[in-house]
């Protein structure tokens, strides 16, 4: 029995599905949040819609391809340049939830961190022990990459949503607070951790212009991410977790926004020599995501740290970035869209 190419072609696209296509979520959610910050309903509600729409498909093509290619499933579990690409279900699912919870859906909100908080429990252990502890090559710092900060986002995200629900549920309070708090905190020593492993991975081996894809501007939106998660801890309610902490986080949040903004300039002179001087074909790929998000995130770090420490100029910065951030994932949706059409509709 033959099969069309169109179906073979949707095959392999199931069977080759990224773990790391939530980071479309995370892009379309976060640049969603920030137009609403700034009060651009429209489009943030037109982004909200196509953050959903992509939260549903993605979930329906990874449950396919559990029940049809199970084994393709397992590999990237045990591959340690993709296998951290799973967080991104963590973090595209939290910032769902924050961004439902900008509307005033807290139940929404709580569902999904619930969702997250578990996965994210069960990743944190079973990623690194898979694709990392597990591996029978080594040394398994070669194969460190951008990936690897994806699990720092993760834990972030939980903290963010576990923090913009603590001033809404007052009976959870200080169960909230704690989950924020430790998230924050373990996602502070796992970037200190990766970006120690990623560090010796560059400077250990040579340098191929390819290995320096986009992921890599992960290690600026997870600092952005941490920005935001001490942001809203610092504007929690009063409890003895969060008036013991305030003010540590509240200045390790300017500190951290001062690192990813120092971290821009590195990303895109890299990105120059990486396209411009290697010529390396800058095409489509799913990994334009996690360059995407960190965009975002960047932007809503500025606005939400502008606004809880007082703080003009970093506020103007954010929102003046938010629109770098929507140009890129205008380019690079409308650069999805033709490769899904082109992958789809196969050679004629």
């Amino acid at each position: 029995m033959t099969t069309s190419p169109q179906v073979r072609a949707r095959a392999g696209l199931l069977a080759g599905l990224t773990p790391g296509y939530y980071a479309f979520v995370m892009a379309s959610g976060i640049v969603s949040l920030g137009f609403d910050l700034l009060g651009f309903r429209t489009l943030s509600v037109a982004l909200f819609a196509i953050c959903v729409v992509g939260y549903v498909v993605l979930c329906a093509l990874n449950a396919a391809r559990f029940t049809s290619h199970r084994r393709a499933m397992a590999d990237d579990f045990r591959d340690p340049k993709r296998a951290f690409g799973f967080f991104t279900f963590v973090a595209g699912t939290n910032v769902l939830g924050v961004r439902a919870g900008a509307e005033g859906w807290y139940a929404v909100t709580a569902t999904l961190l619930v969702v997250a908080g578990l996965a994210w429990l069960v990743l944190g252990y079973v990623i690194p022990w898979s694709a990392v502890l597990g591996q029978e090559e080594r040394p398994v710092v070669a194969f460190a990459n951008g990936t690897w900060f994806i699990w720092v986002v993760a834990s972030q995200s939980v903290a963010v949503s576990a923090a913009t629900l603590a001033n809404v549920y007052p009976r959870g309070l200080h169960a909230l607070v704690i989950l924020a708090i430790l998230c924050w905190s373990v996602g502070v020593f796992l970037y200190a951790a990766s970006g120690i492993i990623v560090a010796l991975r560059l400077m250990l081996y040579p340098l191929d212009p390819r290995d320096f894809d986009p992921p890599y501007w992960v290690a600026m939106g997870a600092v952005a991410i941490t920005v935001v998660a001490g942001a809203r801890i610092v504007e929690m309610d009063s409890a003895p977790m969060v008036d013991a902490t305030r003010g540590l986080i509240a200045g390790l949040s300017v500190v951290f926004w001062a690192f990813a903004t120092w971290l821009i300039p590195v990303l895109v002179a890299v990105g120059v020599w990486r396209h411009v001087l290697r010529k390396v074909p800058l095409r489509y790929e799913p990994t334009l995501w996690s360059m995407v998000f960190p965009l975002g995130m960047y932007a809503v770090a500025g606005i939400y740290l502008g606004r809880a420490d007082e703080l003009p100029i970093v506020d103007w910065i954010g929102s003046a970035w938010l629109w770098v951030a929507a140009a890129a994932w205008a380019a690079v949706f409308v650069a999805m869209l033709r490769e899904v059409v082109r992958t789809v509709s196969g050679p004629r």
